[in-house]
């Protein structure tokens, strides 16, 4: 069982990131998904500062997550990146999921940006395009402000309403036309996974308004709408969701698709930093 509250948790973890980064006061957090690690590696001045080295908080066991937050510089600006996070699926709560985002605000980090890989239940999305998050259907059966101590963080009650910032999504936009790379807008599903989802799953998401669909960010979503951050959310559409076209994904055509378009990814995110 952990010890203290949330609350002490969070300041114990913040003071010793701190202590780590010095000066360094980002305002701007990103969290990278499957196969889109290679960003980071492109922040100038990095100090890199594993996860299991701060007090609190999970290692990130899913493949291809690196696991540690790299402060340093981005396209002009002073960012926090996480390369890799933590999903249920590993077996955290929705809490411990949530936990590193509510950290970055301690850190003064008021703007998140929330990137995934996803498969596209919208059947006029094509691999390789990138989607920017306009809404999200958070279906893992979880909320990481579900309890009492989330409460001493922030009041527990709090409006989803454009919990991806309009303003942000035109901005990624404009990014976008400006570099000549395709994007869509739509809405997200998450689900807790690991399993991919079934084909009569992703008839009834089709249903539901959904375009996309994978096993994260809606928690982290929520966590950060919780303390006031503003969000923008992109996922690239790795896949064709399950049945649709005949698609049956796998993990390795997750990382193969993300491969190339990696170039493209870290454009895109650099050009939207730069414009904040």
């Amino acid at each position: 069982m952990a010890e203290g509250t949330l609350r002490e948790r969070l300041a114990e973890s913040s003071a010793q990131m701190r202590e780590r980064m010095g000066e360094r006061a980002p305002k701007v957090g990103v969290i990278l998904g499957s196969g889109l690690g290679l960003l980071a590696e492109q922040i100038a001045d990095a100090l890199f500062i594993p996860f299991g080295e701060v007090p609190h908080m999970k290692r990130s066991t899913a493949t291809g997550h690196v696991g540690r937050f790299v402060v340093g510089t981005l396209g002009g600006r002073e960012v926090i990146c996480m390369q890799g996070r933590l999903h249920g699926y590993e077996g955290n709560t929705a809490q411990e999921v949530a936990y590193p985002v509510w950290l970055m605000h301690e850190l003064g980090v008021d703007t998140l940006i929330t990137t995934n890989a996803a498969g596209a239940i919208n059947a006029g999305y094509e691999v390789g395009d990138f989607c920017i998050m306009g809404d999200h259907i958070n279906f893992t059966g979880r909320n990481p402000v579900a309890g009492t101590e989330p409460d001493e963080v922030a009041f527990r009650f709090f409006s989803m309403k454009d919990a991806y910032d309009p303003a942000l999504r035109a901005l990624a936009h404009e990014a976008a036309d400006e570099l000549g790379v395709r994007v869509q807008e739509g809405v997200y599903l998450g689900l807790l996974g690991p399993s991919f989802e079934t084909p009569a799953e992703i008839r009834a998401f089709r249903t539901w308004g959904a375009d996309t669909v994978a096993m994260s960010v809606c928690e982290e979503v929520i966590a950060a709408r919780h303390v006031g951050m503003r969000v923008l959310g992109m996922s690239l559409v790795s896949n064709m969701a399950c049945g649709v076209e005949g698609a049956s994904p796998s993990d390795q055509e997750v990382f193969e698709v993300a491969k190339s378009r990696e170039a493209d990814f870290c454009r895109l995110v650099t050009a939207i930093v730069e414009r904040l």
